[in-house]
């Protein structure tokens, strides 16, 4: 009798045929799905994800957010005016990839998000805009233009407005893989936030931001980055520095013109969290990377400058705020028109951790 249920080489008897087709119904009373049937889907030759790769302007998701603004209060139950980006191949679901969640928040004038936490990771990236603290875990943490600013799992964190006009920013999350694998916890905090005070910078910042030097009473290596927020003009000098060096000889990490930096924890000088990696790249004038592909997911954001992205074979055209999904395996690269910036985040540190991360990039 056919191990596999290939009765084209060997027809069967009518008493096999009986048998086989009682052994399949046998198998599926008993919730049980033979691997014969199925190994093209469980082991193809390459990732097929079912995510797809897709663009998401910004001109139509913030006159959306405003909309939200007028209609959707903020406050206990809701908790945030977060809406997330479905990607179109997961079935309906919020998620922009398999393992990553992002959404843009919008905070209306003199509005505050009440506290709470969650055992997800999670940050803000601020493309425009400010006025907003996030409190974390009782430290007021000012959000501007460029911020990258963190909220690791199970911390408390709110969120208030200080002044009169609204503020939208865009949330990551590993929602997608902390749901899949179910290891989420939450729980309610004060009804408010707990400091509202609006300091510069934060008390992490205060503690860690100093070039090269490590507080000797924080030694002890944390999980995630101390350090509340990443600030711009930090990301944007050092971005400079690097395509200035190459200018005097120094060789280019990615290719002439591209310039990139990594946010890293301070304690370990690896991610800033363990199922998250960040980044900030800029490309000058004219330049065009290399077409690559990557085990794992990315979603990148334009903080500034117009240009392309190429996803498989198809072009799209970005500006200012447009984000767009990178799922595992797709080819994509990029193309600048101007100057161009875009922040990124990725599921890399789980991909790297489990040894599944592998990337392709095209040869010249």
């Amino acid at each position: 009798m056919q191990s596999a249920g290939d009765t084209t080489e060997h027809p069967l008897s009518n008493d096999e045929a009986a048998a086989l087709r009682q052994l399949y119904a046998d198998f599926e009373a008993n919730h049980l799905m033979p691997l014969w049937t199925q190994t093209n889907d469980l082991m193809p030759f390459h990732p097929k994800p079912k995510a797809v790769a897709h663009v998401w302007k910004w001109s139509d998701l913030y006159p959306l957010a405003q909309r939200s603004g007028d209609l959707v209060p903020v406050g206990r139950g809701g908790e945030r005016r977060a809406i997330g980006l479905a990607n179109p191949g997961l079935g309906g679901n919020a998620y922009v990839s398999p393992t990553l969640w992002a959404a843009i928040q919008y905070l209306g004038p003199k509005e505050t998000a009440p506290e709470h936490r969650h055992s997800q990771n999670a940050f803000r990236f601020v493309v425009e805009g400010e006025g907003v603290w996030t409190v974390v875990n009782g430290d007021p943490v000012r959000m501007s233009r460029g911020d990258f600013l963190l909220t690791p799992g199970w911390h408390f964190h709110g969120h208030h407005n200080e002044l009169d006009k609204p503020m939208a920013w865009i949330d990551g999350l590993d929602i997608p893989f902390s749901q899949q694998n179910d290891v989420g916890f939450f729980e309610y905090g004060s009804e408010r936030v707990t400091d509202y005070a609006t300091p510069d910078f934060s008390r992490g910042e205060r503690l860690w931001c100093h070039p090269g030097l490590r507080p000797l009473s924080g030694l002890r290596d944390t999980v995630s980055s101390p350090i509340g927020a990443y600030r711009w003009e930090y990301t944007d000098r050092a971005l400079t520095e690097q395509l200035l060096l190459e200018e005097e000889g120094q060789p280019a990490t990615f290719g002439p013109g591209h310039a990139g930096v990594r946010y890293v924890n301070p304690t370990t000088g690896g991610d800033v969290m363990p199922t998250i990696r960040a980044e900030f790249h800029r490309l000058r004038e004219g330049v065009a990377t290399r077409p690559r592909r990557e085990v794992g997911s990315s979603v990148f954001q334009v903080f500034e400058g117009r240009g392309a992205v190429t996803l498989g074979e198809t072009e799209h055209k970005l500006e200012k705020g447009d984000l767009f999904v990178v799922p595992s395996w797709v080819q994509w690269s990029l193309q600048a028109e101007t100057q161009f910036d875009l922040f990124r985040f990725s599921d890399a540190p789980i991909m790297e951790r489990l040894h599944f991360h592998r990337t392709q990039v095209e040869e010249k």
